[in-house]
């Protein structure tokens, strides 16, 4: 299924859901940034805000490289979001369980995403659990299963580059049971 080589990951989700974050605690190389300063009502959230994309890349060796692309959380900039799936093999959709509607943001997100999920992969991450008050798993697995998928979906920490790896080898083993042999050799978690 899969050509030797690079491979294409999209970290989608709502602004703050922790794309960006992800991204850097897991590529082996800079990563490219869009950031620029929150100017709408994001900057009640956060100062910055990712405008085209974040990109990094995931070394495996023996020539096999991961590409991952965070895509903008805003609406408005959702003319990226089509760009980025392009070639892609799956989608990690993180979202921020602290948010005050993270299952309608969830919807959202597979709803926008739902022709490229029904010929790919997809792994859920849910963010700043720690903070209580949110969703329970069960309550997005609810979710999921209203659009009859049952995608791999994990409690993670964005700057934790084990639980970023978690999610990436979660969407590879749903891709492909060869490929994940391959990932756990090179281990992304290195």
């Amino acid at each position: 299924m899969f050509d030797k080589g690079a491979h294409k990951i999209i970290f989608t989700g709502p602004v703050g859901s922790g794309k960006s974050t992800a991204i850097n605690s897991i590529s082996d190389v800079a990563v490219i940034s869009t950031e620029e300063r929150a100017t709408d009502d994001v900057k009640n959230r956060k100062e910055t805000t990712t405008v085209a994309l974040d990109y990094g890349m995931i070394k495996l060796g023996q020539g096999e490289n991961i590409h991952i692309y965070g895509t903008p959380g805003q609406e408005r900039f959702n003319f990226m979001w089509d760009i980025l799936v392009e070639n892609a093999i799956g989608i990690i959709i993180l979202v921020d369980n602290a948010n005050t509607a993270p299952l309608n943001d969830l919807s959202f997100f597979l709803k926008t995403f739902n022709h490229f999920i029904s010929n790919s992969a997809i792994a859920v991450g849910i963010t700043r659990t720690d903070l209580g008050g949110g969703p329970s798993l069960a309550d997005y697995h609810r979710v999921l299963n209203d659009f009859n998928i049952n995608p791999p979906v994990f409690e993670v920490d964005g700057r934790k580059k084990s639980d970023i790896s978690m999610l990436i080898q979660a969407l590879l083993f749903s891709l492909d049971q060869s490929f994940n042999e391959t990932t756990e050799q090179d281990d992304i978690t290195a």
